[in-house]
């Protein structure tokens, strides 16, 4: 669904993605791990156009993409949640589902399997984004992004700050969305355990490169935790 090929980023004169390639399938979650500071968010970033691309493809059903702007990303299927979840504040719960659906014709209704994957969001539908709790404002990110009926969830570290009972759902949630089969899920994490859970396949990264990969129930096995301990 989605293939990052040979990508290199650059911030100045500092070399931030070194050759990184990577696939999101359909019907998969697939983990990027690492520390802080590795490049993850740098690369999904890249992959929503939010910052350039030196070099290498990026492509989305085998069409290489890597020069529209990300709003022409959007509209073609990649859903993006990014890191700090960064919700309209003084928009309601139902304004900021309506700003996922931007790219949709005028007058498309908010998708009601929203309100059964979050029920916690219908009941919120007039409060502020910015009244929300940490994890409730999580899934209203998650849930915007996935307004527009994406081909791809892209999520940047959706579990940082947020209460174990909320990740537990948020984990459920991925995961229910992958096994339908139409979707591919790019997941960006730096805890392990998490990852563990969720991941089909996981790409480790150190220093903007990609430096193992492994299917999840392989993780173990392959002393992948060894690779991003902190």
């Amino acid at each position: 669904m989605l293939t990052v090929r040979g990508v290199h980023q650059y911030y100045g004169g500092s070399h931030i993605l070194r050759d990184v390639s990577l696939e999101a399938v359909r019907g998969q979650v697939t983990v990027i791990l690492g520390r802080n500071g590795v490049g993850k968010t740098t690369l999904l970033k890249s992959i929503m156009g939010l910052v350039p691309i030196k070099s290498g493809a990026i492509e989305l059903e085998g069409r290489p993409i890597q020069q529209w702007t990300p709003y022409q990303r959007a509209r073609a299927g990649i859903g993006f949640v990014p890191q700090g979840r960064e919700i309209f504040a003084r928009l309601t719960v139902e304004e900021n589902l309506r700003m996922g659906l931007a790219s949709r014709p005028a007058g498309t209704p908010i998708p009601p399997e929203l309100f059964e994957l979050f029920p916690v969001l219908r009941q919120m539908l007039g409060r502020r984004g910015g009244d929300l709790s940490g994890g409730q404002q999580q899934q209203l990110a998650i849930a915007r992004a996935l307004a527009a009926g994406p081909k791809v969830l892209v999520l940047d570290e959706p579990t940082e700050g947020i209460q174990p009972s909320i990740i537990k759902d948020i984990g459920r949630v991925i995961r229910m969305l992958a096994d339908r089969g139409d979707m591919a899920v790019l997941l960006v994490e730096q805890y392990y355990e998490f990852a563990r859970e969720l991941a089909d396949t996981v790409c480790v990264m150190q220093r903007g490169e990609v430096v193992a990969r492994a299917r999840g129930s392989e993780m173990d096995a392959k002393g992948i935790r060894g690779l991003v301990a902190i």
